[in-house]
């Protein structure tokens, strides 16, 4: 399964929670049972409630804490509470041990943010505007559905989970993010929006500015996308949308929801293997063609192109020019990029990241005519091809006639085996 995060007003904690259990209503027991379990005293209330806002309905998450409102009306900060307070009190609850190393290891990604912004250690830093138990029950909340759609493999290590760690059950992306505007009131003084710590935690992610004021993306929920190791490239992967959920936040924001779409999807099955690779493209009309011709076996054994392809064309002023066309692995287009502009004269090229279907295939060696020949086979629909690889074929005397004989020989030793 795939989840997308359309973070339409932003994303935070309660957001995030609202949202999934609107999408994934069976969970909802479950959650709230293991937020009771992460020792929540009874006067704090965890509720979930229908919410409407400009035409759009969902669910809204409210943690209410009667000690911190009554500070808060005095004009009082949230308390402080220390990591390592946090962090003794997950270790010693009634939590399974997959949500207690997921909240760990959110909460120590928060640690690690606020220590750097304001040059402390984990073991002495100190939240503030993250509050006390609403934090606590945001985050255990959010472990609890993550590790419910993706359960950590049993045999790792459960202390913290790591960032990007997020289980091989379930992949999970977000659109671009909303930045935000202004200045947020904290024990620290007025902040910048996004706040430090925010940025920190989201560091390699877009952003995108629509014009609005207020906090869009708070730090426990720049904990839980970090965690989650969410990707924002577009896919074209063929999904079947299995269902949609709508989380609202507290604030109101004019002309937009302040909301946090789910969107699941489970992903087609393909009947052929399908993948996407990097298509590269340049011209080169002023290097040697016994230079060119060197560079192009230099970038066929860079260990990330699949293939090079060269035809002659005529380009500007009527000059004859090769037209070069690489296939690579999308994960090194920076490291082919780099390999084109060394090996070749080129000062530019182009690149898109396209689709492919591939047959399964495999390589076998056989013996024919006393020789050993390497024979490429294929899966096609309903039957299977082989073929000798013309490397094999180099050596052999007697002409095209022997070739072709030998060639037929070894591919039928491999469908005899194996024939469909």
């Amino acid at each position: 399964m795939h989840i997308h995060l359309d973070a339409v007003g932003g994303v935070a904690g309660d957001m995030f929670i609202a949202a999934m259990l609107d999408a994934f209503p069976d969970l909802r027991d479950g959650m709230l049972a293991a937020i009771r379990a992460a020792g929540l005293p009874a006067e704090v209330h965890v509720g979930l409630a229908e919410h409407q806002d400009h035409a759009l309905t969902g669910l809204r998450l409210r943690v209410i804490e009667p000690r911190v409102a009554e500070l808060m009306a005095a004009g009082h900060h949230h308390p402080h509470t220390p990591f390592a307070d946090i962090r003794a009190h997950l270790q010693a609850c009634a939590l399974t041990p997959a949500v207690r190393a997921r909240a760990i290891g959110m909460f120590t990604l928060l640690a690690e943010a606020e220590a750097k912004v304001h040059g402390k250690t984990i073991d002495t830093i100190s939240f503030h505007e993250l509050g006390e138990w609403d934090s606590i029950a945001d985050i255990v909340g959010a472990a609890y559905l993550i590790d419910a759609l993706a359960p950590i493999d049993a045999s790792a290590p459960m202390d913290a989970v790591p960032p990007n760690d997020a289980g091989a059950a379930t992949s999970w992306s977000v659109s671009t993010l909303p930045l935000g505007r202004g200045r947020a009131k904290t024990a620290h003084g007025m902040l910048p929006i996004p706040t430090p710590a925010t940025v920190l935690l989201l560091e390699g992610f877009e952003f995108a500015d629509d014009g609005l004021e207020g906090e869009r993306v708070t730090p426990t929920g720049a904990a839980i996308l970090r965690h989650l190791g969410c990707t924002q490239a577009a896919s074209r992967r063929s999904r079947r949308l299995l269902r949609t959920g709508i989380g609202f936040g507290t604030r109101s924001f004019p002309g937009i929801s302040n909301v946090l779409r789910v969107l699941a999807f489970d992903e087609v099955r393909e009947n052929h293997g399908a993948d996407e690779v990097a298509q590269v493209q340049f011209e080169v009309d002023d290097q040697t063609p016994e230079d060119l011709a060197i560079a192009l076996d230099k970038l066929r054994s860079h260990p990330s192109v699949l293939d090079v392809l060269q035809t002659p064309a005529f380009g500007k002023k009527g000059r004859m020019t090769m037209h070069i066309q690489l296939l690579a692995e999308v994960a090194d287009m920076e490291g082919v990029f780099d390999a084109c502009f060394s090996e070749t004269t080129t000062i530019g090229l182009r690149y898109q990241v396209m689709q492919r279907r591939k047959l399964a295939r495999a390589s076998t060696t056989v013996e024919a005519a006393g020789r050993q020949m390497r024979v490429k086979v294929a899966e096609r629909p309903g039957r299977q091809t082989a073929k000798v690889e013309a490397d094999d074929l180099l050596n052999v005397i007697g002409g095209r006639a022997e070739r072709e004989r030998l060639q037929r020989e070894a591919e039928q030793v491999v469908l005899r085996k194996d024939p469909k």
